[in-house]
């Protein structure tokens, strides 16, 4: 976890790390009581698809832990994403499923996303990465919203 001084420079994770907190954040219904489990060591198991282990959580913790409730209470930022990052990003932190289009030349996600939702994911992206609106609502009135590679491979 790397030490900003001031909520302009939100702290940097890692993406797995994103993830693992965000997963945890899904499960444990407060910010409070997850601080309260990591710190006490009795973290839920992970039953989903990714199988996390949370007691990264707790070394996260044990490293810094203004940094880590900071991350918590008031957001972070990804030093590094990947394509698929992203992706299982959305499905964790925001409830949905994004389109992954990994077609070699084209890679990108498609995702629908509320203004509030879209405003999370921008926070939290790591440089190198376009969001721009597409000319679509669905039919809940999210926008829709392509997410790639600034340079593309």
């Amino acid at each position: 976890m790397s030490k900003t001084d001031s909520a302009a420079n939100p702290i940097k994770l890692s993406q797995w790390d994103a993830l693992i907190l965000e997963s945890a954040k899904s499960i444990v219904p407060s910010g409070e009581e997850l601080l309260h489990r990591v710190r006490t060591g009795t973290l839920p198991a992970d039953e989903s698809k990714f199988k996390f282990d949370y007691t990264r959580l707790t070394e996260l913790h044990a490293e810094d832990p203004a940094a880590f409730e900071q991350a918590l209470h008031r957001g972070y930022r990804i030093k590094y994403n990947t394509l698929r990052g992203i992706a299982s990003w959305i499905q964790l932190a925001l409830g949905q499923e994004a389109v992954l289009q990994a077609e070699p030349g084209n890679e990108s996600i498609v995702a629908a996303l509320t203004e509030e939702e879209y405003g999370r994911l921008t926070a939290v992206l790591s440089s190198g990465w376009l969001v721009r609106s597409e000319p679509a609502l669905t039919a809940e009135g999210r926008s829709v919203y392509l997410i790639e590679p600034l340079v593309r491979s």
